[in-house]
């Protein structure tokens, strides 16, 4: 496929992703051109609107995207400066002038005028016989197209920060609802103790101790809560500030945790980080590299350079245009480069070491997505299973809370007992709120690593298997 800059069709440069084949698991098709793209529908696997609703939002108003798009505008535009160049040159010139010359002295004394005006078209051209401005020209297609990726990559982080803000705030609000729980049950064993304690009930565990134990529960329930509270805001400020909104605290006041999308399927082809557009971007600067060599290489030929002019020159501005006082030219030169010092060799050697430096970013990137998709999955197992365990360890906690509160209400129960079963419930439901948000940005860390979502074909996830 070709991209037309200014009537010139110039081939977009080939893939190179075969350059990190060797040593990648064997399901990596690095022969394959890696345009494929991130896939921006992973964001909908959560199941909330509004958290989709609100991603779109950000990407179209966060002011880091419009820098950085400009920024891609400005690559697409050198593009086409690069092949406009690459064109014949034609230009109009008009001119004119009128002089007066004084003379002084017998015999020559007075003065003179003069007019002269002119017209003439200039054609110039440097054909490109050895290739050497198509190799600028498929560069800076690469620059370009590098520039889009990056884009790509910078929107996907973008929906991956915002995602994780926003289930910041939806475990802030179910974190506050926990502490206000928590605060009104502290509030209610205070009222218990202290009911024991004024009908002096000493026998039977009414203590000045037991409630001022009590009264301790019941300030640090309202600090904790204050404290919960003031997070929200900030994390409510940080989603209105990704979002290109002004921070202050109002958006999405009642967001909750989504559920956690199924897990991966096992198996996942390694085809599916050709998604991925750092990749895909580090790729294109490889390709810049070997393009600026060939550039480097060329310029050890001769360059032709063709010029031409047609017009008029006349002492009358009515004769502009007559032929009859045309005057025309046409030129071509030659510039063979003999001595330069060594100029041309070091730019050869300094653009192979670019090459180099690209090859192993490329190839950094590529382990490094691997790295990233390995641990993302390997997270997810680790904390599904501690999941597991930490409801159980919940709901065991809840019935104990239960039992010990009805033991104390009947009298059987001592309030040390009370409060170490209201401690480890609350606790456990606060770290399982917690454990519910870090999964849920682990998932959207694999997302981010696969470059989207993982929805595959049965036939790739066998041909991976096998």
């Amino acid at each position: 496929m070709g991209v037309v800059w200014c009537g010139c069709a110039v081939k977009e440069p080939a893939s190179l992703m075969r350059v990190v084949s060797k040593g990648v698991p064997s399901g990596w098709s690095a022969s394959k051109p890696s345009k494929a793209g991130v896939d921006a529908r992973w964001v909908a696997r959560f199941g909330d609107r509004r958290l989709t609703s609100f991603v779109d939002e950000a990407l179209a108003n966060n002011k880091d995207m419009k820098i950085a798009a400009e920024r891609v505008l400005r690559a697409g535009e050198a593009a086409r400066v690069a092949g406009a160049l690459a064109q014949p040159q034609l230009g109009l010139n008009l001119g004119g002038n009128r002089q007066k010359i004084n003379f002084i002295g017998f015999p020559f004394g007075g003065s003179q005028i003069s007019e002269s005006y002119g017209m003439d078209f200039k054609v110039a051209w440097e054909p490109d016989i050895w290739g050497r401005g198509r190799a600028g020209r498929s560069a800076a297609i690469a620059e370009w197209q590098a520039g889009g990726h990056e884009l790509r990559a910078a929107r996907a982080s973008l929906a991956a920060q915002v995602c994780k803000a926003w289930f910041a705030v939806a475990e802030g609000n179910a974190q506050v609802v926990l502490a206000k729980e928590a605060l009104r049950l502290r509030q209610k064993t205070e009222s218990a103790v202290r009911d024991r304690f004024e009908r002096d009930m000493r026998a039977e565990g009414g203590s000045a101790a037991q409630l001022r134990l009590a009264q301790v529960d019941v300030a640090s329930a309202k600090a904790e809560l204050s404290a919960t509270q003031g997070e929200v805001e900030l994390a409510r400020r940080q989603l209105e500030l990704l979002a290109g909104r002004y921070p202050s605290a109002k958006v999405v006041g009642r967001a909750r945790l989504p559920r956690i999308p199924s897990s991966p399927p096992s198996g996942l082809p390694s085809e599916l980080l050709l998604r991925r557009p750092d990749i895909l971007a580090a790729e294109r600067r490889y390709v810049v590299t070997t393009r600026r060599i060939k550039e480097a290489k060329l310029a050890f030929f001769p360059s032709f350079k063709m010029t031409g002019s047609s017009g008029t020159t006349t002492d009358a501005l009515s004769q502009i245009i007559n032929s009859d006082f045309g005057v025309w030219s046409i030129g071509a030169s030659v510039i063979y480069p003999i001595l330069t010092g060594g100029r041309i060799k070091s730019e050869v050697r300094v653009r192979r070491s670019n090459q180099r430096e690209a090859l192993a970013a490329l190839q950094k990137t590529v382990l490094q997505a691997f790295g990233e998709v390995e641990q993302a999955l390997a997270s997810d197992r680790w904390l599904q299973r501690r999941g597991r365990g930490f409801r159980e360890a919940r709901d065991l906690a809840r019935d104990a809370a239960q039992s010990s509160e009805e033991d104390y209400r009947d009298g059987n129960g001592d309030v040390l007992t009370l409060f170490a079963a209201q401690t480890r419930k609350i606790k456990l439901e606060s770290q399982y709120l917690a454990l519910q948000r870090m999964s849920l940005n682990n998932r959207v860390d694999l997302h981010l690593a696969l470059g989207g979502g993982f929805t595959t074909s049965p036939q790739s996830i066998k041909k991976k298997n096998e």
